[in-house]
């Protein structure tokens, strides 16, 4: 999907990562798309190499500040727009793209791990991990394990049991470790095999078109499958909503040369008329509090249903090593799941992982 427009951009390959952009763009620019796993994994210097503008999630930034491939924002948009925006946007969406006091992307889009249910199929979505560990008992039930999400999966339970995961280590007690690996060993010990090795898009299409997956208790909300799937706030320990954000940010990389035409399409973007229209016309998932808050936008009760887990959700660490640190850590908590690895022993491993990412990338830097 590529054209000879001025400037040249690379989202994700879904309709809610690729419509309204490649629809708004007109000749100014060109977008390509990458599949989900290159938009959580793909080195983003290589990315910011060859295009002009990079859709991207905020854990990157870290190994986009290290090399120098981002342009930041602060040089491109007066203060008080940005300061606008981020009043304007739902949660942490803005602020999860700043970094060492400045700005590096927008937030183009807004999602966070929310519950999704066939309530057909299950009755009421459950409303706390005892219920989903009930549920599981009693149908089929899966959590989102594939690539990075089983680290994210892992964090988010530790944020619902009280002790959120360090903004500078992703690490967790280890006592809060083993009750959260506890918790996803009871519920995936009945999950249907084939849904361990789908992403979210998988999850969710599966449990849209078949009746062989009843309840995903964490999985980035997506407004596209709501409707079909009932979509809530995640599920608490009896306190504070464990979600982790996602969405994604437009960032503008250092190879590029920014005509004033091209940031007030960048503006235009991140207007109400945008994002509490077009975007979502567009199969978009805007980032604007006043669009989550809009009845007409709300199909299936999806932005009433899960804009306080949104609001409330944890921010990944950024530094350069982070990524690394989360596919290897979903990696230990598979193995732990599967019982290839005694869960202390998992955790240990995850907080030698933790330091070795960091140590790397304080010799890099």
């Amino acid at each position: 999907m590529t054209c000879s427009a001025g400037f040249r951009g690379i989202t994700w390959d879904h309709p809610r990562g690729r419509d309204a952009l490649v629809a708004a763009a007109g000749e100014l620019i060109g977008w390509d798309v990458q599949p989900l796993e290159g938009f959580e994994s793909h080195p983003i210097a290589d990315l910011c190499a060859r295009y002009d503008l990079v859709v991207l999630d905020h854990p990157h930034l870290g190994e986009a500040l290290a090399s120098g491939a981002l342009t930041p924002l602060d040089d491109l948009f007066p203060a008080e727009e940005l300061q606008a925006w981020a009043a304007a946007s739902i949660g942490p969406t803005m602020r999860s793209y700043a970094m060492a006091g400045r700005q590096w992307a927008l937030p183009l889009d807004a999602a966070t791990q929310v519950a999704a249910t066939r309530t057909d199929l299950a009755g009421d979505a459950p409303d706390t991990w005892d219920e989903v560990v009930r549920l599981a008992g009693r149908g089929p039930v899966a959590l989102s394990l594939a690539g990075p999400h089983a680290y994210l999966t892992f964090a988010s339970v530790a944020v619902a049991l009280g002790t959120p995961p360090d903004d500078t280590t992703g690490l967790v007690p280890t006592a809060t470790g083993l009750a959260a690996l506890d918790v996803m060993a009871e519920i995936d010990a009945h999950a249907p095999p084939q849904t361990r090795a789908l992403n979210p898009i998988g999850l969710l299409e599966l449990m849209a078109g078949t009746d062989e997956l009843w309840h995903v208790p964490l999985v980035y909300g997506y407004v596209t499958y709501a409707g079909r799937v009932a979509f809530t706030d995640a599920p608490s320990a009896g306190g504070r909503r464990g979600s982790t954000l996602g969405g994604t940010g437009l960032a503008v990389s250092a190879r590029c040369r920014p005509t004033r035409e091209l940031r007030d399409h960048i503006r235009w973007l991140m207007s109400a008329e945008a994002q509490c229209g077009f975007l979502p016309a567009h199969s978009g998932q805007p980032s604007a509090r006043a669009a989550w808050a809009d009845t007409a936008l709300d199909t299936g009760h999806f932005y009433s249903h899960t804009a306080a887990t949104c609001e409330n959700a944890w921010v990944r660490p950024r530094y350069a090593g982070y990524i690394g640190f989360q596919t290897a850590a979903s990696a230990l908590v598979r193995d732990v799941l599967g019982g290839v690895l005694d869960p202390t022993r998992g955790l240990e491993r995850m907080r030698a992982l933790s330091a070795a990412s960091r140590i790397e990338q304080e010799e890099n830097a």
